[in-house]
């Protein structure tokens, strides 16, 4: 992929903002507090799909469209977000989507999917397998094979990041969490085009940490599973693409469990009144592992999305932390 220049991204932003406004970025004192850092939120928890992804489905399809202009049709695989992005640009466009999700999948996400226009198929038993049935699906429909990771997908994703870059420069550090990766990449990339010292921190599940191993290696690792309720973060297999950045561009990746995600989970809506789901909360859970290195400094997280089903998110307001059959 391509290094972004600034021009490249605003460019983006420019067809973002035809679909939505900037998302805000709050430096909560009772959050800063509770850290003992000064505490910047990017709240992509406010974009039209409670999430990072949409900006990433307006530019994706908007170059589909002009690329491929005979293209029918969409697939994908998704846990949600990267899904919901897509089934609502497909439809601005006039296409069809059919977006494959795992069995289990999360109930409220597959019904904004549906509500999107997109037909949702369940498929295998985590997203990687749901990958392999989408690819099967496009190859048999004729359908454009959507990927969780592209360049023009980064590209609109990178956009929260020049806002948030544009309005607090002075960042010591920003944790973002990966997936599939366009998140950290997007923001690895607005920070090498703005020419600033920020660090990027990555953070995975530590039930799915093939993203943190492949970095630590220097190579591609694959887990046996990713079991957790933070779905954004449920990949086996990290997507080549996005390590190839990420694994230059980060300077470090942390892992988190389950419990600290759902008490960061907690903590965010005590001191904000911000819903976030698990990924969403990711970072602050890092943020909060971390938070001795990081007393007194200027700290970034990105709050990537709120779309937490609600039994899931009660279970963690009870002082639980969901599990995963």
């Amino acid at each position: 992929m391509k290094q972004f220049t600034r021009k490249d991204i605003e460019e983006a932003t420019a067809l973002v903002y035809r679909h939505m406004l900037p998302t805000p970025q709050y430096a909560w004192p009772q959050l800063s507090g509770e850290v003992g850092a000064t505490v910047w939120v990017k709240h992509e928890n406010h974009t039209p799909a409670g999430a990072f992804k949409v900006r990433g489905g307006i530019t994706f399809m908007d170059w589909l469209c002009r690329a491929l202009p005979e293209t029918r049709g969409i697939v994908t695989a998704t846990r949600g977000n990267h899904g919901q992005s897509q089934a609502r640009a497909a439809r601005a466009c006039g296409l069809e989507a059919r977006i494959v999700v795992p069995r289990g999948n999360s109930v409220e996400k597959n019904a904004a999917m549906r509500a999107w226009g997109g037909g949702v198929i369940e498929f295998g038993e985590d997203f990687d397998e749901a990958r392999t049935e989408a690819r099967r699906l496009a190859a048999e429909t004729g359908y454009f094979l959507v990927p969780p990771f592209h360049e023009e997908i980064v590209r609109g994703v990178a956009t929260y990041a020049l806002e948030f870059f544009t309005a607090v420069p002075d960042l010591d550090a920003v944790y973002v969490p990966i997936g599939c990766g366009s998140g950290i990449c997007g923001v690895i990339g607005a920070r090498d085009a703005l020419g600033l010292e920020t660090q990027v921190l990555g953070v995975v599940s530590a039930h799915a940490p093939a993203a943190k191993l492949s970095f630590e290696a220097g190579r591609l690792i694959e887990t046996e599973t990713a079991r957790t309720f933070a779905d954004g973060m449920a990949v086996r297999v990290p997507v080549e693409e996005a390590f190839a950045i990420y694994a230059r561009g980060a300077s470090r990746i942390v892992a988190v469990t389950d419990d600290e995600v759902a008490d960061a989970m907690r903590v965010l809506y005590r001191t904000t009144h911000n819903v976030a789901e698990g990924a969403g909360a990711a970072s602050l859970a890092a943020l909060l592992q971390e938070r001795n290195t990081m007393c007194g400094r200027r700290v970034g997280i990105i709050l990537s999305g709120a779309n937490v089903d609600a039994e899931v998110f009660r279970t963690v307001l009870a002082g639980e932390t969901p599990r995963i059959a």
